[in-house]
C-alpha cells in the first residue's frame, strides 16, 4: 500500500529531527565530548526513529482500514512490522 505523503508528514519531521540528533552525536564523538551527552542524544534519536516507525505503521493500518475495510488487513504482516521495531 502506498502511503500519502501528507499523512506521514509528522513521521517525516520526526525522522529529520532524529537525523539532526545523529549528526550531533557524530560531531560530539569526533570532538571528544562527554560520553554521557553523546549517549543521551543517541537515545533520543533512537526513540524518535522508533516512534516514527510506529506512527508509519499506524497510519498505514488506518489508511488500509478506511479505504479497503477490515478484511483487507493482513494481521500476520502487521504483527511482523510491529515486531521488527521491538
Amino acid at each position: 500500500m502506498q502511503l500519502e505523503p501528507a499523512n506521514v508528514k509528522p513521521s517525516i519531521m520526526r525522522l529529520k529531527r532524529a537525523r539532526g540528533q545523529i549528526d550531533a552525536v557524530i560531531r560530539m564523538l569526533e570532538s571528544g565530548e562527554e560520553c554521557e551527552t553523546a549517549v543521551t542524544q543517541l537515545a533520543a534519536a533512537a526513540k524518535a526513529i522508533d516512534r516514527a516507525g510506529y506512527s508509519i505503521i499506524a497510519t498505514g493500518l488506518k489508511q488500509c482500514y478506511t479505504q479497503e475495510g477490515p478484511e483487507a488487513i493482513d494481521t500476520e504482516k502487521m504483527e511482523k512490522l510491529f515486531l521488527s521495531l521491538a
